[in-house]
């Protein structure tokens, strides 16, 4: 988990896709955390984003850093604690304009069930899961 929390953090964006009905969403994101044992990530109740993964929540998102790809397949659950939603806005205190714990819009999510493949063109591909 570790691993696939440090190798998002240090792309900085990954592009999360969603269902929305029987179509793919994608759309780039940014918010990345470690909280209680969970790698968490964030967004707001009132998207589009927040809606389709409530509804159905299996999500993928891909990362590339320039030569290596992360491709991570799982279930997003809402963490409907306030403390992880101050503990992700203190990580990313960019995000305080538009959200705030507890405000009602802030929303957290554990990505769980996560199969996630790093892969390279150089390398064989490498699977973790957690």
């Amino acid at each position: 988990m570790e691993e696939v929390y440090r190798f998002l953090k240090a792309c900085g964006t990954y592009y999360l896709a969603t269902m929305d009905g029987d179509q793919p969403r994608v759309r780039p994101f940014g918010t990345v955390d470690l909280y209680n044992g969970q790698l968490t990530i964030q967004t707001g109740r009132k998207k589009d984003v927040a809606r389709q993964m409530l509804a159905d929540p299996k999500v993928e998102l891909c990362a590339f850093d320039g030569e290596r790809w992360l491709r991570v397949a799982a279930k997003a659950v809402e963490v409907p604690e306030v403390a992880a939603q101050a503990h992700m806005l203190e990580a990313y205190p960019n995000l305080r304009n538009a959200y705030a714990p507890g405000d009602g819009n802030t929303m957290i999510f554990a990505l769980t069930q996560v199969t996630a493949t790093f892969s390279s063109f150089t390398e064989p591909s490498r699977t973790v899961t957690f």
